[in-house]
């Protein structure tokens, strides 16, 4: 007869190693919370970014991890807006704003 030797042990914890050297951040949970067209009451989160990928238009303020709140209960619009770099370059942002029902 063939008698193996298994290690309990050493299997568990090779197993549960999934991320490499056992670090992972959690979820940041980045987006838009409130979309356009839907109420939203003053202090509402509406969008969640990393950086100002959107700008905060009417009646919303950014927050200090570029977060958009809505100052007044309102309509939540989101619209575009034309920018012109230095170079003469043109863009279009978009911007979050609230129109007060």
């Amino acid at each position: 007869m063939y008698h193996f030797s298994f290690n309990k042990h050493i299997w568990l914890t090779s197993k549960l190693q999934v991320v490499p050297n056992g670090r992972d951040s959690n979820p940041k949970y980045r987006g838009v919370k409130i979309f356009g067209g839907a109420p939203a009451v003053a202090g509402n989160i509406i969008v969640k970014q990393q950086g100002c990928k959107m700008e905060p238009g009417l009646n919303t303020y950014l927050g200090r991890d570029f977060t958009i709140h809505a100052a007044v209960d309102g309509i939540v619009v989101f619209g575009k807006k034309k920018i012109t770099r230095f170079d003469g370059r043109k863009y279009l942002r978009t911007t979050v704003s609230i129109s007060q029902a």
